[in-house]
């Protein structure tokens, strides 16, 4: 009996303590930072948000963002936290914190860094090479979210395009980061990361930058407009460029190749040019006699025109042209048009320096 009451006893120790070992798992509403979560689940207080973001900092996104569709892990309760569930709790008014300045370090050759939006594999990345330091890029991948974009058909599956255009957007962003570069990537999808499969599953998770994008046609263009402004506002000048990433929809037997479309922006025409010549090239070498048909053209569109930072619109093929759907289903291509646009922006980059040596 003296034994079996010690038992009872270690049993009911372990009941009473196991809520305070439990992991309550929650996901951000849109809109949400840090602070604004823990308050609404009655966390409030610096010392709450240090335990969130040591719980949960391989999930989050630059500057300690919340990314929409992630489940976040909470810092258990403290002892007399007995507010309801969802009432938020009253605090003093806190300053906010201050990012301290990035220095030159952050973009040297050989830092080691870290994007989670590139997926688990991928993620890590190192800078390479200098060519892009100083340079700052808005990478948009069309479409998104409750919009797919344009629909092709492949052996049964539907090919979207939202998806196939925010995977070589990737692919870009990281190429352009490993030379030193700062890029923000507009549009998010805090699950899919750079995948190699010829087949890529649509969702509806994707967000501008955490916020929920609008089905609207022209609510969704202003929302990532207004979104590149506000951040070219805060890079202040220099060298700051914005590429907006697509695959047309035509007749099924109109095979296209690349095009760009540019604004009346100084600048603009000359990255288109020279995105043009690059691709160019390379079909040259790697396709000879082939020759390449693309085109550049000034469009007066939304994006191009209501956007700060001289911008580049790109088609990457007709996504109905079954030679065109080859361009964009191999992973290997897909990469290709990343390293190529890459490679422009380096030489467009290069341009702009020369001419203020």
């Amino acid at each position: 009996m003296k034994y079996q009451g010690i038992i009872l006893l270690f049993i009911s120790l372990i009941l009473s303590c196991a809520p305070a070992f439990a992991q309550e798992k929650v996901k951000p509403k849109n809109g949400d930072g840090v602070r604004s979560l823990l308050i609404r689940h009655n966390r409030p207080g610096a010392e709450y948000q240090k335990q969130f973001i040591e719980l949960n900092k391989k999930k989050l996104g630059k500057g300690n963002s919340l990314l929409m569709g992630v489940s976040y892990t909470l810092p258990p309760l403290r002892k007399g936290s007995t507010a309801p569930k969802g009432e938020a709790v009253k605090e003093k008014p806190q300053a906010t914190p201050q990012t301290k300045p990035t220095g030159k370090d952050n973009y040297a050759v050989g830092t080691k860094k870290r994007e989670p939006l590139f997926g688990k594999k991928l993620a890590g990345y190192e800078i390479k090479s200098s060519e892009l330091k100083g340079a700052t890029f808005y990478v948009v991948s069309g479409h998104g979210g409750p919009d797919p974009g344009a629909i092709g058909k492949m052996d049964g599956h539907d090919l979207h395009e939202d998806e196939y255009a925010y995977d070589i957007g990737l692919r870009l962003a990281r190429n352009l980061m490993m030379k030193g570069a700062k890029v923000h990537i507009i549009i998010q999808d805090a699950v899919d990361g750079i995948r190699d499969e010829r087949i890529l599953k649509n969702s509806k998770r994707e967000t501008c930058m955490g916020a929920a994008i609008p089905l609207g046609q022209v609510a969704r263009l202003n929302q990532r407009s207004a979104k590149i402004n506000e951040l070219n506002r805060k890079d202040g000048k220099g060298y700051a460029r914005g590429i907006f990433i697509h695959i047309d929809s035509r007749s099924k037997s109109k095979q296209t190749d690349v095009f760009f479309y540019h604004s009346p922006k100084t600048g603009s025409k000359q990255l288109a040019n020279t995105m043009k010549s690059t691709f160019a090239g390379k079909y040259n070498r790697h396709q000879p006699g082939r020759g390449f048909t693309g085109t550049v053209s000034e469009r007066s569109l939304y994006v191009l025109n209501n956007t700060v930072p001289v911008s580049v619109f790109v088609e990457l093929g007709n996504i109905q042209h079954s030679l065109d759907q080859r361009r964009i289903v191999i992973d290997d291509n897909r990469q290709a048009l990343a390293n190529w646009m890459c490679e422009a922006f380096v030489k467009d980059y290069t341009q702009y320096k020369k001419k203020r040596q």
